[in-house]
């Protein structure tokens, strides 16, 4: 039997005409591990997409637009860029309803943030200016180093303790959310990946790179065996 997992999308215009998108890659790298992905469009309502909730065995949430500050409190930075409060209350509502199932959530680029902010978390909502650093973490065409915590689950899932990854972001982590704890951070100390603090909580792994892009793929193994 199939294992359904639900996928959240983005939305962008075309020609004048709005559409739902979710990246390719992310569709090929879940069917490879053995998972069939169903797109949450965004612009549902947040009661009506979590009742999809009841018919897949996953969440996972996918890269996209800046998470808006004012769900963590802050003003906007002037180098903040295109939101859509419309995903972010429904990925939040996702994120709620998924924890109260007991699914198993994998959350990649965008989806690490909206996870730390949805558990009581902070951002940097512009790397180059608010925390400067030796790595250009928003230049797509460069690839870093990554540690990884030893004995955690993402040592597990990954099978390393360090790795190099790919990197295509200006935002990231800021305040960790209470109920997480970092286990993978970038050369320059930027948290890269979050999982769960208690060993009795549901499968969570959150990444700041794009795994689906690569040709390993250990993160979507990992997710399709915490699925049930």
């Amino acid at each position: 039997m199939s294992k359904l997992v639900a996928v959240s999308g983005t939305r962008r215009t075309d020609e004048g005409r709005e559409r739902v998108t979710l990246n390719t890659a992310y569709v090929r790298a879940l069917a490879g591990a053995g998972l069939v992905p169903l797109v949450v469009p965004p612009i549902l309502a947040p009661e009506a997409a979590c009742s999809a909730l009841d018919q897949v065995q996953g969440l996972v949430l996918t890269g996209g637009e800046d998470v808006d500050p004012g769900r963590y409190g802050a003003a906007p930075h002037s180098r903040l860029g295109e939101v859509d409060p419309l995903r972010d209350a429904l990925e939040l509502a996702l994120i709620a309803g998924a924890r109260a199932r007991r699914l198993p959530i994998l959350a990649i680029c965008r989806g690490i943030q909206i996870v730390n902010v949805a558990l009581g978390g902070t951002l940097y909502q512009d790397l180059p200016t608010e925390r400067p650093g030796a790595i250009a973490h928003s230049d797509t065409r460069s690839r870093h180093g990554l540690q990884i915590e030893p004995g955690s689950l993402m040592h597990r899932t990954l099978g390393a303790v360090s790795a190099t990854v790919n990197s295509r972001h200006h935002q990231a982590i800021r305040d960790l959310a209470p109920p997480l704890r970092a286990s993978a951070w970038s050369e320059d100390g930027v948290i890269e990946g979050t999982e769960l603090r208690s060993a009795g909580d549901p499968w969570l792994l959150a990444v700041q790179w794009h795994p689906e892009d690569e040709v390993e793929g250990a993160l979507f193994r990992g997710f399709a065996a915490a699925v049930r």
